[in-house]
């Protein structure tokens, strides 16, 4: 009877479903299950799961994270008050589930005893010395898990998924630890920057009110970072962006658990002109082609509003330890030389790389790139300009590695529509992780119609000129060679780089 019991407890167990639970601004799906070892496991899709042996007892609480109410969000940011009591809001709001999946999971384990028991032995008596050994067992079950419950597991996770490198992609455990508070702080000001743009950009005067431009919107290296598609739908819906051109590694190491991520693109309604990156695969690749208003060009051509763009995907994988990575300059301009009879007279080459940019030099009046999450623009002795893009976002995960924060960062660009040339183009900045900056910088092509001369074939493997720094920093504003305007800030904080 005992055994009967048992199995009709835990099958009770197994049938109770999963309790959906709010904490905090995340929406979460917990459910309990039998297990060999008690453990808490926390399902981070796509990035993996975290493991904590937090009991004894043969029990696994297995907590979700379904989804972020972005209204509780952003009452969270914009009331201070409602912020500093955050750490208390999510530990009342995390037992008010665990108890509910208790009473839960207690309520249906008691049903199945009694069933089974009833099945077996067809004795009403029996069946209810089945529910009493039933619930006195689950009682000692939870007396046991309360007991054995281990605070100090919450500093030791086991990584599986994308994140079982986490030591190279978040730091150790004990660092995340000792530095939670300030990454909660942090990742809070990094929101507020979303709202804080569209404040910004209201005050930006636009660059031409004439209908007969093209607005394009260039991001890169976004690091499956959620943030960045906050971002670019803002950029999207205040410069009224005609479509979106993404110079690659939108994905981190190029797995199918990564797939995921990219079904946004589908959501942003406009066209999303994608060029492979060195940290997507062709898994990747494949991902972003299935979103419905995906162009991925990977040596091929197409005319998107207007504009004629050729695209080349990176020819390297370099999450691939086991294939060997050939990133020598010459040999990535070569590629791109390799490719030049499929290029038909483009008005926009996108590569990832800046250095197989510099292989098209000659080719077409505007190169962009992005791979090393610093901005520039490079004149090439063609006549060419390059644009390369920062990271849109912020260099993903390994933004917590470093002690300076990469900013986030995307740039639009404003075409002729007649001519097909880019006449201008404004640089955003938003502050890394623990900044609350804004910049605003806009660059006006100073001879949009310049004659574009062929590469000279006896010529080296051109270098160019930078004419623009990085990233804003305290002291030295970004200015662009010719005719421009100095960056634009907007209510400055505390802790705000001065432009």
């Amino acid at each position: 009877m005992l055994v009967v019991a048992g199995v009709g407890a835990w099958m009770g167990i197994f049938l109770s479903g999963t309790v959906r639970a709010q904490i905090g601004p995340v929406e979460t799906g917990m459910s309990l299950r039998p297990a060999l070892h008690g453990q808490t496991v926390v399902d981070a899709s796509p990035l993996g799961t975290l493991t904590f042996r937090t009991h004894e007892a043969p029990l696994q609480l297995r907590i979700t994270l379904d989804n972020i109410d972005q209204e509780r969000a952003k009452a969270l940011i914009e009331d201070p008050r409602l912020a500093d009591r955050l750490p208390g809001l999510i530990e009342s709001d995390l037992l008010d589930g665990v108890r509910a999946l208790a009473i839960r999971s207690l309520l249906c384990a008691g049903a199945g005893a009694l069933i089974a028991v009833l099945l077996v032995f067809r004795r009403p008596r029996v069946a209810l010395l089945g529910l009493l050994a039933a619930s006195v067992a689950l009682a000692g079950t939870g007396a046991l898990a309360a007991v054995t419950f281990r605070p100090s597991s919450l500093v030791e996770p086991r990584y599986s998924g994308l994140v079982a490198a986490a030591p190279s992609l978040v730091g150790s455990a004990e660092s995340i630890v000792t530095r939670f508070e300030s990454y909660r702080s942090q990742l809070t000001k990094l929101v507020t920057n979303v709202s804080k743009l569209y404040e910004t950009v209201s005050t930006l005067p636009l660059y031409d009110a004439d209908p007969k431009s093209i607005r394009v919107l260039h991001v890169s290296d976004i690091h499956i970072n959620p943030i960045a598609w906050n971002v670019i739908r803002s950029l999207k819906d205040q410069f009224a962006v005609d479509f979106i051109i993404d110079t690659g590694d939108i994905s981190d190491h190029g797995t199918n658990a990564e797939n995921k991520f990219v079904d946004e693109i589908g959501t942003l309604g406009v066209p999303y002109v994608y060029v492979r990156g060195n940290h997507d695969s062709a898994t990747t690749q494949k991902a972003v082609e299935k979103q419905k208003n995906a162009i991925v060009l990977d040596n091929k051509a197409r005319n998107v509003a207007g504009l004629n763009i050729y695209g080349l995907g990176d020819p390297r994988f370099t999450p691939d330890k086991s294939v060997s990575v050939d990133s020598d300059p010459a040999a990535l301009a070569q590629f791109a030389r390799d490719h030049l009879p499929q290029v038909k007279k483009p008005d926009v080459i996108a590569v990832h790389d800046p250095d197989v940019g510099k292989g098209f030099s000659g080719a077409a009046p505007l190169i962009l790139a992005g791979h090393t999450h610093e901005r520039r623009t490079t004149m090439l002795p063609t006549h060419t300009r390059m644009l390369v893009q920062g990271s849109t976002g912020g260099a993903g995960l390994r933004a917590l590695e470093h002690a300076q924060p990469t900013p986030v960062q995307a740039s639009v660009l404003y075409f002729d529509k007649e001519t097909k040339r880019l006449r201008a183009w404004d640089d955003v900045t938003l502050g890394g992780l623990g900044e609350q900056s804004v910049y605003i910088q806009r660059h006006v092509e100073p001879n949009p119609q310049r004659m574009i001369s062929p590469e000279p074939t006896t010529a080296p493997s051109p270098t160019g000129s930078i004419t623009g720094t990085s990233t804003p920093t305290a002291g030295s504003p970004l200015w662009h060679q010719g005719q421009s305007s100095p960056m634009l800030q907007r209510s400055p904080t505390e802790g705000d780089r001065e432009s």
